[in-house]
This record gives C-alpha cells, sequence and structure tokens, in this order.
C-alpha cells in the first residue's frame, strides 16, 4: 500500500521548494508530480501534426516520494504517514502523530 496516492495534499519538506503545499496529480514508482510545484520552463517546437505551437511551457516536474510529507490538517503540519489493519482485514493509512486514520 502506497503511502502518498493520487490526490492526496502534501507539504514539501527539502529542496528548493521546501514549505510549498499542492495535490498530487500522479505517482510514478518512486516520484510524485505535485501541482504547482517545482515548475520547470521546457522549450518545444512547433509540431503542426499534433497541433501543437512552438515556446516556451511550464509544467511540473517530479519529485522524489522522500522529500513530500502528508499534510495534516489537524495539526497544520506535515506528518509520517504509517499503515494499520483493522479488524475486518482492511489495511487503512494513519498519520503517526496523533493516530488519526487518513481515508475515512
Amino acid at each position: 500500500m502506497n503511502r502518498i496516492r493520487k490526490g492526496d495534499n502534501v507539504l514539501v519538506i527539502t529542496g528548493k521548494n521546501k514549505g510549498q503545499r499542492g495535490d498530487v496529480l500522479r505517482v510514478e514508482g518512486d516520484r510524485v508530480v505535485v501541482s504547482n510545484v517545482n515548475v520547470v520552463k521546457r522549450h518545444t517546437k512547433p509540431n503542426p501534426q499534433a497541433n501543437q505551437a512552438g515556446g516556451i511551457v511550464e509544467k511540473e516536474a517530479s519529485i522524489h516520494i522522500s522529500n513530500v510529507q502528508l499534510f495534516n490538517s489537524a495539526t497544520g503540519k506535515g506528518s509520517r504517514v504509517g499503515i494499520k489493519t483493522l479488524g475486518d482485514g482492511k489495511k487503512v493509512r494513519v498519520f503517526q502523530s496523533n493516530g488519526e486514520v487518513v481515508d475515512a
């Protein structure tokens, strides 16, 4: 079970984007793409077949999953995530700081 999933609100804890928050757009193995974080400029050639204009395009680049933490709205900070098995055998993600269940 992944500790960070698509749609989670995360906090960047290291690097040039430290302190920024955003939603996870996609998870690619051990890397995540977070909205409006780690924005890079890509110079693209025009491609008339794909109906794509040329120029400088800004897009989000991936960040290693170890550099982000799930944001805990109860405490207002980033928190580590653990996995707990419930009595019926279902696995859920829980915050390590206060034991609160992430997914309902």
